[in-house]
């Protein structure tokens, strides 16, 4: 699982036969990821005229999506993909129908946040499903690592494109046509992916911890990637807060969002060729290497005194954004049991949302108290403190001969 991938690995994989359809259906259903939570926000915010509502409209949302990616990851494994989605598209309309009802009939903030959370819970897992397909359409190898690293790259160009959609339909006439646009993106797309052949035939597989208690996370590896990911969504916390911060406190509040996304461009440029060229080779190396990298980074986010300076040092840490990403995918291939391959994926969702919501509380204390430049360097430190528990952790992700029949299956 070591091995690097080219080019025409990449296009091997997405000319797999029987992938076309679930590619472009994926797409659809994968492009409004990060879309909807911010149209939420703004939309609420528009509302209520008060960002503290907002937000924890928004917090409901991701809460939401953290604790339902796993549960229905789990249910993929069992029963296949179809099904599950099919269900979960229905009640996902119905619950940004109510939630939306509530905001315009000014229902109380309990009842919209608990609509806001239902609208998480139920998203349809379209990522998990898509990523498992890929264990079903190809065999172990480098091509499969191919399709892993697209499914990371192409998640990415979404959380770059999906904030500035989100921004222009918030400004349509009825602030709440980001959030149906997206919704009905994430349906179709769901349903469409769930209605092709390669997804109607998938066959569950029956490892022995497809149906355990603890399923995916009792493997130790999972739980060692899953905390990779969770030290990778702390770190994105805190720059999701801080960054914006630095542009307020340079007084061009609206250059916040630009900021992020050049991080998200030299991430997705960066990613295409770390999938070439993987390094650190070894997995059990790879992903403390990568978080310590990254949070090295981050902290020379502090030393930037010009929004100039704070741009071209995003540029240079984003580099480090989508090969994580991509790492993650490749190790949940290495490191789940046989039969969870999904819930595996969900737990990776789990953890970085989970991570990024503390690092965006933390920061934002940080923030308030001593400024942006203290996020950074406390954000470095929380990632380079976490790496170094990866790398005490590291034999967990060891080649051994379980793990490569775990690899293998």
């Amino acid at each position: 699982m070591s091995t690097s991938t080219s080019l025409a690995d990449y296009r091997a994989a997405l000319t797999t036969p029987g992938a076309r359809t679930p590619v472009v259906t994926s797409l659809l259903g994968r492009l409004p990821i990060a879309m909807i939570g911010m149209a939420l926000l703004l939309y609420m915010q528009r509302e209520s005229s008060s960002f503290a509502i907002a937000g924890a409209v928004s917090a409901a949302e991701l809460i939401g999506v953290a604790m339902g990616s796993v549960v229905q990851g789990r249910i993929v494994d069992r029963i296949g993909p179809s099904k599950p989605l099919y269900i979960t598209s229905a009640l996902f309309t119905a619950s940004v129908v109510a939630t939306l009802a509530a905001i315009e009939l000014d229902a109380s903030t309990s009842l919209v946040v608990a609509g806001a959370f239902a609208m998480g819970l139920l998203q349809p897992n379209i990522g998990s499903a898509s990523r498992a397909l890929w264990g079903h359409l190809l065999p172990a190898g480098r091509v499969r690592e191919a399709a892993f690293s697209y499914e990371a790259i192409s998640l990415e160009v979404f959380f770059i494109l999906g904030p500035g959609l989100a921004g222009l339909l918030v400004a349509m006439p009825w602030a709440g046509t980001g959030v149906v646009v997206g919704s009905a993106c994430m349906v179709v797309g769901s349903v469409g992916f769930a209605s092709t052949r390669a997804a109607r035939t998938q066959r569950p597989d029956t490892g022995e911890h497809a149906g355990a208690m603890l399923g995916a996370i009792a493997a130790p590896g999972m739980r060692t990637v899953a905390l990779a990911a969770l030290g990778f969504g702390v770190v994105i916390g805190f720059i999701e807060v801080a960054v914006p911060a630095a542009a307020v406190d340079a007084g061009q509040p609206t250059m916040g969002g630009l900021l992020m996304s050049l991080a998200s461009v030299s991430s997705v440029a960066v990613g295409v060729v770390y999938g070439v060229h993987p390094w650190p080779r070894p997995m059990h190396l790879r992903l403390p290497a990568l978080l310590l990298g990254f949070a090295g980074l981050v902290a020379l986010l502090a030393l930037p005194t010009t929004l100039l300076g704070l741009a071209l040092m995003l540029l240079v840490a984003g580099c480090l954004i989508t090969p994580q990403s991509t790492a993650h995918s490749v190790a949940v291939e290495f490191a789940a049991p046989p039969g969870t391959a999904a819930e595996a994926f969900g737990w990776v969702v789990t953890s970085v949302t989970l991570g990024s919501a503390i690092g965006q509380s933390v920061s934002g204390q940080l923030v308030e108290l001593a400024g942006p430049p203290t996020a950074f360097l406390v954000a470095g430190a929380a990632g380079a403190a976490l790496a170094a528990v990866l790398y005490l952790r590291r034999n967990t992700l060891l080649p051994t001969q379980t793990n490569l029949t775990l690899a293998g299956s």
